[in-house]
């Protein structure tokens, strides 16, 4: 199973970083990187099964959101190669928000999928890299 790991250090508190990121439908954080989110359907965007589509690509589902955990998981249900329905199945992302001291946070950002294919695990690690550095250098 291909999977990718990455994290950063915010200077800000962990209640901050999540004010910032615990809205599904909002990716104002990270507006270098994502230029478009549309929310689709009714849920709204701290309910578990609201769905968005990032930069006309990417169609992706909330699975679980907790604020006292400070997490986030998703899916990718639909995008283009090599992250497409065709290159992989079961895709679950995860944000994870660790306090290191009042105003020091730990975000970490894992993914997961099944695939016979390692293409995706390179194209997932540079789209997250770019969103954590664009997301701490909003909170910075």
């Amino acid at each position: 199973m291909p999977s990718t790991n990455q994290s950063i250090v915010v200077n800000q508190s962990v209640q901050t970083v999540w004010d910032a990121i615990k809205d599904f439908h909002d990716m104002s954080w990270s507006a270098n990187v994502i230029t478009k989110c549309d929310p689709v359907g009714d849920k709204p965007g701290n309910e578990p099964g609201a769905q968005r589509v990032l930069n006309d690509a990417f169609h992706e589902t909330l699975i679980e959101v907790s604020g006292d955990n400070h997490l986030i998981r998703h899916s990718i249900d639909n995008g283009p190669p090599p992250v497409s329905p065709d290159d992989v199945s079961n895709y679950v992302g995860e944000i994870r928000l660790t306090s290191e001291g009042d105003n020091t946070t730990l975000v970490e950002w894992s993914s997961s999928w099944d695939s016979t294919s390692e293409d995706a695990v390179e194209f997932c690690q540079g789209i997250y890299v770019a969103l954590l550095g664009d997301h701490a250098g909003s909170l910075n």
